[in-house]
């Protein structure tokens, strides 16, 4: 009677650790690639967020603040508010930037002991909120759309994630339309340290992210020195401690192959502040 109490209550005491486990440890998506992360039903996540990148004369820092929801403990719906500084040959503009709102849905969920694997659609619509007539712009002047498909493995010591997206951007009034970008993420992340709930806790990341793009057209032609193809590996970090995080990376370009005459991107910083409430 003792042995099955004792069974019983092992069996219970697991049960709830991997409960807690699958609603916090595994509560991690990349930087700049995606994951397939939700919400819990009912759950908040706030995250304020700084951007920063360089190319050439160009020079755009971004601060931002997403506030996503649980509908589901599978589906959960977002908005992301930018306010941008920019600066490009002496010119400098700042203000609201693109609104965006998004949607994932996670379809696909395996736990085994200490493992989560799990796979989500997603879905976000880039409005055209900002000033395109300030010089620097502060948006496209189009309402542009992106859709993703992602996959994640997100283990106590290891995490992997891979994830492709499409981005198809709108037309202007003047009939400008900038290439569509196809972005590729490829993602390992490493704990070193094996961490409580109630406890700090790190992982560090590696990522590799693609982005393959069009050539802009300008009505139905062409516009050269647009479009091509850029690689970026992009170490980073999570750091978190119960329902509070830090996430930040830098991405460094190491290949590009740019159609025409083109700048390169010298850098893209991420900095984030998030909580689940």
């Amino acid at each position: 009677m003792f042995s099955n109490l004792k069974t019983k209550s092992g069996l219970a005491v697991a049960l709830l650790a991997t409960t807690v486990f699958s609603s916090t440890a595994f509560a991690h998506d990349p930087i700049f690639g995606q994951g397939p992360h939700v919400l819990f039903k009912d759950g908040f996540e706030v995250a304020t967020e700084f951007h920063s990148s360089k190319k050439g004369n160009e020079l755009e820092n971004e601060f931002g603040l997403e506030v996503k929801y649980g509908i589901t403990g599978d589906w959960a719906i977002g908005i992301e508010v930018p306010f941008e500084i920019k600066a490009d040959d002496g010119n400098s503009s700042s203000g609201l930037g693109d609104t965006a709102i998004f949607t994932k849905y996670r379809f696909w969920r395996k736990d085994t002991k200490g493992l989560q694997e799990s796979a989500a659609v997603s879905l976000k619509f880039i409005t055209e909120t900002g000033d395109e007539n300030t010089t620097p712009a502060l948006g496209t002047g189009t309402t542009d759309s992106v859709v993703g498909l992602s996959y994640g493995y997100e283990g106590r010591r290891w995490y992997r994630w891979a994830s492709v997206r499409y981005r198809q951007n709108g037309t202007t009034t003047a009939g400008l339309k900038r290439g569509d970008k196809t972005l590729f993420d490829f993602v390992i992340g490493l704990r070193p340290t094996l961490s409580g709930y109630t406890e700090p806790d790190m992982v560090y990341l590696l990522e590799l992210n693609g982005e393959l793009g069009d050539s802009a057209t300008l009505n139905g032609n062409t516009v050269a020195n647009t479009g091509g193809d850029e690689w970026f590996i992009s170490p980073g970090f999570m750091w978190t401690i119960k329902n509070f995080a830090v996430r930040g990376g830098v991405q460094l370009q190491i290949s590009n192959k740019l159609n025409g005459s083109q700048e390169k991107s010298d850098y893209r910083a991420k900095l984030s502040f998030e909580w689940h409430l």
